[in-house]
């Protein structure tokens, strides 16, 4: 016979929906890496309304393996999406999404009739579409993001093509547009690396690349949803401009700062183990997770 549960995990059970992956304002969710990519901007907008900050959000690209189903995925949260004032609008190419999404960080040159304070934006396409979207992201990183709005472009990658005529990866373009690259290695990754990747946009002044694979997208998981991640604390922008060289200096500042490219959380690392992420990436956490001081440092030089 099995062991009767706990209280507190028979009303979890007895509450738990499949719609909490968009419902719940924090706790624990199941969710697929699409799914994820869905709640982000909700939580993004959550975070804003946290500080007092009216925005609304904006998603539009053309799909592609291996986020194919993403476009699926935004109209079945139709409601919760609304809810948020964020809105849908698919590409009839990638070209044309990137540009309408460029758009959304040109509401402060009509201040007078502007319905919100800022609105952010989500490009998605697959890797070729990247590729075709090369000088859209690049005037639109010289054009630089609103305030409170910020730009992160997600790139579906098929590294093995498993479902493309020739294997692509996104990174390359992503640098020579001057795009600054997060690559999420499991579902929580996707939830927090995007919103530190809205706050890096908004503070330097660029579009922020996000970029995705199949093993991971396609992964479900129980995630944790939190919209208090991603704080910059105590930094602001040297200065607003559309100069590359100083949004450039403000992206090394976020860096400098928030320490993005080592794993803070040692034990959060120990226990976050991914089969499914990069080889450099379980060694980065396996050393980390252990605590110590020489493993840090060995890490970053590797």
């Amino acid at each position: 016979m099995n062991a009767p549960l706990p209280e507190s995990i028979r009303q979890w059970l007895e509450t738990a929906t499949l719609d909490d992956k968009y419902a719940l304002a924090t706790g624990r969710a199941f969710m697929s890496g699409v799914q994820a990519l869905v709640r982000l901007p909700m939580l993004q907008r959550q975070r804003d309304a946290m500080v007092g900050l009216n925005t609304a959000g904006f998603i539009s690209g053309y799909r592609g393996s291996p986020l194919g189903t993403y476009d699926q995925a935004l109209w079945q949260a139709k409601k919760h999406l609304a809810a948020q004032h964020i809105v849908f609008q698919p590409g009839v190419n990638e070209e044309l999404g990137a540009t309408a999404v460029w758009g959304t960080q040109q509401l402060d040159l009509f201040p007078q009739s502007k319905k919100f304070d800022g609105v952010f934006g989500i490009w998605y396409g697959k890797g070729p579409g990247v590729d075709r979207c090369s000088d859209v992201f690049k005037h639109a990183n010289m054009a630089g993001t609103s305030k409170h709005g910020g730009v992160i472009a997600i790139a579906g990658d098929d590294h093995i093509a498993k479902s493309s005529s020739v294997a692509h990866q996104s990174d390359h373009i992503f640098k020579a547009c001057g795009l600054p690259v997060f690559f999420p290695s499991s579902v929580q990754d996707i939830l927090d690396m995007g919103l530190h990747a809205f706050a890096m946009s908004r503070f330097s002044g660029l579009w922020a690349g996000v970029k995705t694979i199949q093993e991971v997208v396609e992964s479900a998981q129980v995630r944790q949803i939190d919209t208090l991640v991603s704080a910059l604390p105590g930094i602001e922008p040297s200065e607003r401009s559309t100069s590359m060289t100083r949004e450039l200096q403000n992206l090394r500042a976020v860096l400098e700062q928030c320490r993005l490219d080592e794993v803070s959380h040692r034990d959060d690392a120990a226990q976050r183990w991914d089969g499914r992420a990069s080889a450099w990436l379980h060694l980065w956490q396996g050393l980390v997770g252990h605590g110590s001081a020489w493993a840090v440092a060995l890490c970053r030089r590797l």
